[in-house]
């Protein structure tokens, strides 16, 4: 087994340092922004060393991926696809600064013995639309990367394993699923609400996922950017004071990530993150 949902006990991540991370590219919101301010070296690889920290802090195994000048954005781990039980999903980039990281990271997870048990190769999907909403139920993003070929290829390997899976459109500006809506524990998520389809907002009522609703402006922050440690724990960004502050009221417990620089890219720390392993 592999990874069973969004919030078991996080046990083994995929991460790559942004050591060739010179600049914003533009290709999301946040990041155009910044296109032409060069990002500092300095404070990219403190925040990294940061995430890292957090991680062995909580028994959490790290793995990289050997960075490249080729591959700026790889720092962005999750987006080259998803871990399921039985194995991973290999994507498909839309953005060609990304598309050399698809063959590093398939190598790398071959190193590690993970098994591919699906690829998308035509269309399109990254790894920030893909969420779990329980051990059983998957939901994808349709935002501005993930499309409805991509989305199909992915639906129907899941369905035969016994997986429903749900389609979850909303504003391109968005980016991804894991920019709007994050589960943190097994029935708590942060979400823009207003921003998120009605099917799934009952979906997530049917399921007893209680929101804690964050503001549009709350997306552009990374207010919903969250990675679940499991068992009551998650890891969310400093500046989001408001949001931390409703985690601990829900009872989780918060460690909280200075990532203002690596920000300017365009993600957060669940963007930074590729579970391997949740047991």
């Amino acid at each position: 087994m592999y990874v069973r949902n969004s919030t078991a006990p996080l046990r083994h991540v995929l991460v790559c340092p942004p050591t060739y991370l010179k600049t914003a590219a533009p290709i999301n919101e946040i990041s155009k922004k910044y296109v032409n301010q060069p990002l500092d070296a300095t404070k990219l690889q403190a925040e990294f060393k940061s995430l890292l920290d957090i991680y062995q802090q909580t028994n959490v195994a790290i793995s990289e991926l050997t960075p490249a000048p080729t591959m700026p954005n790889s720092i962005f781990s999750r987006d080259f696809g998803a871990c399921v039980k039985e194995g991973y999903i290999l994507g498909n980039f839309r953005e060609p600064i990304r598309f050399e990281e698809r063959a590093a990271y398939e190598h790398r997870m071959a190193e590690l013995g993970i098994p591919k048990i699906c690829e998308v190769k035509k269309g399109h999907f990254e790894g920030g639309d893909f969420a779990f909403l329980n051990e059983h139920t998957v939901a994808i993003g349709m935002l501005a990367r993930t499309d409805p070929t991509g989305f199909d290829i992915i639906k129907s390997a899941l369905t035969a394993l016994n997986y429903q899976v749900f389609p979850v459109p909303a504003n391109p500006d968005y980016l991804h699923l894991d920019m709007c809506f994050n589960l943190v524990d097994d029935h708590l998520a942060v979400a823009y609400p207003q921003g998120l389809p009605k099917p799934f907002l009952e979906l997530l009522d049917q399921l007893n996922i209680k929101i804690i609703p964050v503001p549009e402006t709350a997306i552009f922050a990374h207010g919903c950017n969250l990675e679940s440690l499991g068992n009551h724990r998650v890891i969310s960004l400093k500046q989001n004071r408001s949001v931390n502050e409703a985690l601990r009221q829900n009872g989780m417990t918060v460690f909280e990530l200075d990532a203002t620089e690596t920000l300017k890219a365009g993600g957060g720390p669940h963007c930074m993150t590729f579970p391997l392993n949740r047991q």
